[in-house]
């Protein structure tokens, strides 16, 4: 065999077992692994059309059949699995599909991060994205010893050199099941706080608490420092970033070797002798204390107070005005009453000042002068919802009470008018009076305003009340209930009110408008009772200057529709509606017919023209067995005096001729006769006296 041939043998070797190892690193590649996510489609079945994690102990649990091992399988291996395990409870598998959806990876991650727990990842992940994926990292966490936990073993690495470099090469890579720890600074102690390094950095740079020289107090990096024999007390502060704007530097208090003193660094700088300077051993501490507020005061000080942007004491020129004052102290907020501005001048006379008018040119007052010693005061303005309402003074609030939304005492301005006033409390309720109002202004008789009126009429700002400072509104409400609530509508003005009486619903006193008529009053009334008269309805009008009483058939005007027929009803009248069987006395003789004689129900029946004779015998029950009912009287006293006729109702009932009905009118009589009282009965009653005579003679002469 030639060296070629070896050659050649030995190349196809190699490159058999370099196939064989590339197919074994893929195989490996595309088994199933911990976190992968398996997909498995099966038509007809939603619980199974959907992707499944592989867990911790390389399963996925499946609907119906139970958890499966999947963990190494390859493809073919993992669908001969699941497809055997489906068949226990699926005949039909032929449209089976099972496949890893992604490749994905376990990863705890413990430690000083802001969520430890366990997170899945796409299978390519980094130690920075495991971090991420965990909240990120907490401050105060030690990154150059993270902790990488695989099988048993640990691994340190150097996050730290990773952020500093950005070399992926420095961080591990990562794999299902892996745990990542991160350890915290030794820096934060047993104790769980607040990490800020910037404060631990600014801290000092002494690492022996024994020589270490404390700074604190009035400096912009207090601290601990190490300590060096050559150091004065000016390396210290310069060390601890030198002292704030606050520092009192005549008053720094330094205690080396158990012995205090004081340092003035200001004579210091003045005067430049380092003899002044204390001496400064191991274990020293420096305080720099805060400088004290100076109390501002002199001939030409002014003070500003209250509500604006910079109260405080100013120094008051010669020539500085009221305005200058107010505007070196950043003029009023936004919280300020400007229009009760008060100068309180160095003898105690107190000058009031409304800013507001005097800048929209409302007033001629000009602004006060300004002297040395006075006190300028703004005030607060008032809120509508501040508890504390006594702060308004009474000689400026008008007092709202009654039915508005918001009463209370309300700050009273000379551009506010009445109108104003109700707005600014919300204005009236739903049960408000709005048609007598009352103003009680303490200086005369009490004012009554009818808010409804002024409305209608134009709103004319002339018909308004005159309202000043101290003055009482009062707003009523009406009453609840007229028939449950007697205490609420007796104190209803009777001259606004309309009286309803008898059998309605709801007798009593009602709230009456000139808008409203007849009908109005009696729906608020809910109406008459089922045994209520309508016929013989009265309303008594009291507003004239003698007594009037109207009546009205309200079932007529039920029948007509006929407006006319109502009755003009004002506030003050009365309406009374009777009940239908009432005493008959109280019906006047001149609207009724009486029924006489012989009938179940004599008496007096209300008649109107279109009854005749038959519907009166009816309203009298008709005519009892002993009428006799061919001579029935009909005695006419309304247009015929002392005339009477009669009627044969035997008669009528035979021909039903309704001409030969008399006409009635009312305040006729009705006389039906008793039979007794006929000529037929009156003639057997002779005739049985003479059989009686007889018989007595005939049984005489027989004895």
């Amino acid at each position: 065999m030639s060296t070629l041939h070896l050659t050649l043998t030995l190349i196809r070797r190699i490159a058999i077992i370099a196939v064989l190892i590339s197919c074994s690193a893929f195989a490996s590649a595309n088994s199933v692994q911990i976190g992968d996510s398996v997909q498995i489609n099966l038509p007809g079945e939603a619980s199974l059309n959907r992707a499944f994690q592989v867990d911790k102990t390389g399963r996925i649990e499946l609907p119906e059949v139970g958890p499966i091992y999947v963990a190494g399988y390859k493809d073919d291996q993992l669908d001969k699995a699941v497809r055997e395990q489906l068949s226990q409870a699926y005949r039909d598998l032929n449209t089976l599909r099972v496949f890893v959806a992604k490749r994905q990876i376990l990863i705890s991650v413990q430690g000083y991060v802001q969520n430890p727990g366990e997170y899945t990842l796409a299978d390519n992940a980094t130690v920075q994205m495991a971090i991420y994926a965990a909240g990120g990292l907490r401050a105060g966490a030690q990154l150059d010893r993270l902790q990488l936990k695989r099988a048993g073993e640990v691994k340190l690495f150097n996050y730290k050199q990773f952020l500093d470099t950005g070399v992926n090469n420095t961080l591990p890579k990562l794999a299902s099941l892996d745990t990542l720890f991160i350890p915290a600074s030794p820096l934060v102690g047993n104790i769980e706080q607040e990490f800020d390094a910037a404060k631990l950095a600014n801290a000092g740079d002494s690492a022996d608490s024994r020589t270490a020289i404390k700074v604190f107090g009035e400096v912009n990096a207090p601290g601990s420092f190490s300590y060096k024999q050559e150091m004065n007390l000016v390396d210290l502060l310069m060390r601890s970033g030198g002292v704030t704007r606050y520092a009192s530097v005549e008053q720094i208090r330094v205690i080396s070797g158990n012995t205090p003193a004081l340092f003035n660094l200001k004579r210091y700088l003045d005067t430049g002798d380092e003899s002044l300077l204390p001496n400064i051993e191991a274990g020293a501490t420096v305080f720099v204390p805060k400088m004290e507020e100076e109390i501002k005061s002199g001939a030409n000080t002014v003070y500003v107070m209250g509500e604006v942007a910079f109260p405080g004491a100013y120094e008051g020129n010669k020539g500085a005005t009221f305005m200058d004052i107010l505007a070196n102290a950043g003029g009023p907020t936004r919280f300020a009453e400007s229009r009760q501005i008060r100068l309180i001048k160095a003898n105690g006379r107190v000058i009031r000042f409304d800013l507001t008018a005097y800048s929209e040119g409302l007033t001629n007052q000009m602004p006060p002068e300004i002297e040395a010693g006075d006190a300028l005061f703004v005030p607060e303005k008032t809120d509508m919802n501040e508890k504390s309402w006594l702060k308004v003074a009474p000689s400026r609030a008008v007092k709202v009470i009654g039915e508005v939304v918001r009463p209370g005492r309300i700050e009273w301005s000379s551009e506010m008018d009445l109108m104003d006033l109700l707005a600014h409390v919300g204005g009236p309720t739903l049960r408000a009076d709005t048609t007598k109002i009352e103003i009680a202004s303490g200086r005369g008789p009490v004012v009554i305003f009818d808010l409804d009126n002024y409305i209608k009429n134009g709103a004319q700002a002339s018909e308004l009340p005159q309202i000043s400072a101290g003055a009482i509104v009062r707003v009523h409400d009406l009453p609840q209930d007229p028939s449950d609530n007697k205490s609420q509508w007796v104190r209803q003005s009777s001259d606004a009110s309309i009286y309803v009486f008898g059998q309605v619903n709801s007798p009593g006193r009602y709230r009456f408008t000139k808008e409203m008529h007849f009908l109005d009053i009696l729906s608020a009334a809910d109406g008459p009772t089922k045994d209520a008269d309508i016929h013989n309805v009265r309303v008594t009008h009291r507003n004239k200057a003698h007594a009037q009483v109207s009546k009205l058939n309200l079932s007529l005007y039920f029948e007509t529709g006929d407006e006319s027929l109502l009755p003009v009803v004002v506030p003050g009248d009365t309406i009374y509606i009777p009940e239908k069987s009432k005493n008959w006395l109280d019906t006047p003789k001149e609207t009724t017919v009486r029924v006489l004689g012989a009938v179940n129900n004599p008496g007096r029946y209300n008649f109107d023209d279109n009854m005749t004779i038959l519907d009166l015998l009816a309203e009298a029950g008709g005519t009892s067995e002993f009428a006799y009912l061919e001579k029935i009287s009909i005695v006419n006293l309304s247009c015929c005096q002392n005339q009477a006729r009669i009627f044969d109702l035997i008669e009528f009932s035979k021909t039903a001729n309704f001409r030969q009905l008399p006409v009635i009118r009312a305040g006729d009589t009705v006389y039906v006769p008793h039979e007794k009282e006929s000529f037929a009965q009156k003639a057997r009653n002779s005739l049985d006296d003479v059989f009686k005579i007889v018989t007595t003679i005939v049984l005489i002469g027989a004895l």
